[in-house]
């Protein structure tokens, strides 16, 4: 579990990939201070697993479906990554709760300058975007931050500097893909809701069929 406060960026020093899987080893420096095998970090906002380190870097594996779903399979040796440990018991909530789960990804539109903020326009899938809410939460390559505009097509948010200086987000370019988790909250919702549906639903076609029938 993380809160999509970035802590620091990292450097990607070596990428040895396979026929859909990946080891990335990665260049860090805070979150190293209280490392372990095992442990979760969040990597560009997708929860990767430590499966070795040393005082200067650590290395994890992606799997075939992460490389597909995200914008891992992008990365090289020298790009920068967003990097977060895992969230411990008894931490501020800085963010909002992620699972570093990503949905997918979305399209950087455009950039635009707003006094000391900067606009950034996002665009995605219909999926994706049905999840998004006016002034709600989402993570954008682990970032936590609030949607500001949205549509039928894409969404807004707003980067403030502290933000712009601590992530890789503004370094990025016109066209790149950034990987979105939208506030889960959202979709234990629309999972509780369908499946009160879909009760009503049997048991309405259930009692109407024994009436039509004659059993009740």
């Amino acid at each position: 579990m993380f809160t999509g406060i970035v802590e620091e960026i990292g450097i990607v020093k070596s990428i040895i990939n396979s026929y859909n899987s990946s080891t990335i080893m990665i260049e860090a420096n805070k979150i190293l201070q209280d490392i372990k095998l095992g442990d979760s970090i969040s990597t560009n906002g997708v929860c990767l697993t430590v499966t070795d380190y040393d005082n200067k870097s650590f290395t994890v594996d992606v799997m075939p479906e992460t490389i597909n779903k995200s914008n891992l399979k992008k990365l090289k040796k020298g790009s920068k990554v967003n990097l977060e440990r895992a969230l411990k018991v008894g931490d501020r909530l800085g963010g909002h709760i992620v699972t570093g789960h990503i949905d997918g990804v979305g399209i950087i539109g455009e950039f635009k300058k707003d006094d000391n903020a900067i606009w950034v326009s996002i665009s995605t899938s219909e999926d994706i975007l049905k999840y998004i809410v006016y002034k709600g939460s989402i993570a954008i390559d682990g970032i936590s931050l609030t949607v500001a505009y949205v549509d039928k097509k894409q969404f807004k948010v707003s980067i403030i500097p502290h933000t712009q200086h601590i992530t890789t987000l503004v370094q990025k370019n016109i066209g790149d893909e950034v990987n979105l988790e939208c506030d889960m909250i959202g979709k234990y919702i629309e999972k509780f809701l369908n499946l009160q549906k879909t009760e009503d639903s049997k048991q309405g076609l259930d009692i109407t069929f024994l009436k039509e029938n004659g059993f009740i």
